[in-house]
């Protein structure tokens, strides 16, 4: 299992955008296609909303893959 951690720099990241930026998919569109396919957990939950906002103290999980969000 990897574990990245993530440092917001404003109040809250679109999930989409996240997945982006940690480099596990290519655009925000795919981030969007991952997250309306079922594969992306929010704190073990999956999580539907293609643009859901992830704040300080969430946890994403996707496969094998686990970010940790942290306050800026």
């Amino acid at each position: 299992m990897q574990n990245l951690v993530f440092d917001l720099q404003s109040e809250y990241v679109e999930i989409n955008q996240l997945l982006k930026l940690e480099g596990l998919c290519s655009s925000g569109g795919e981030g969007k296609q991952l997250v309306a396919s079922g594969v992306v957990k929010v704190d073990g939950a999956v999580e539907l909303r293609k643009t859901a906002k992830i704040r300080a103290g969430q946890v994403v999980t996707i496969g094998s893959v686990t970010i940790s969000v942290r306050a800026p």
